[in-house]
């Protein structure tokens, strides 16, 4: 276990990712800072956005809206999800995300365990490559 300390960031603090001009991720905890326990990013997505298409993994994911309307797939159910909406999709469950509005949506992701973080440079360079036609929905 690793010595931790509290955080407190104030609103667009944390670790920004380039996601392109669509899409943008912010993580404010992950790794040494939770322990491995956790992982909490904020995520925002401009109108008419797809997100990384239907995928699944071994990780719980913990979405909470922060703005706008965001739609997941879960479990191959569409549910669209207001501002204050509350979605948990356990692991090996698949789930999808995007923003079908018409102003920008967003919601804070907790990934459990954690150590999502690692994955994002990844995640970061597929969303830049992907053509902008393919990002819209």
């Amino acid at each position: 276990m690793t010595e931790r300390h509290p955080i407190a960031l104030v609103p667009g603090e944390g670790r920004h990712y380039d996601m392109g001009s669509r899409l943008s991720a912010v993580f404010k905890a992950d790794g040494p800072e939770t322990d491995g326990h956790y992982s909490i990013s904020e995520w925002w997505l401009e109108p008419h956005t797809r997100g990384p298409g239907l995928h699944h993994h071994p990780e719980d994911d913990v979405f909470f809206v922060l703005g706008g309307t965001v739609s997941f797939c879960v479990d191959g159910r569409w549910v669209d999800a207001a501002a204050g909406s509350f979605v948990l999709v356990p692991g090996g469950i698949g789930h999808d995300f995007q923003n079908r509005g018409e102003v920008r949506a967003g919601f804070l992701n907790i990934s459990v365990p954690g150590e999502f973080e690692d994955q994002v440079p990844g995640i970061a360079q597929w969303f830049r490559e992907r053509a902008d036609d393919d990002s819209r929905c």
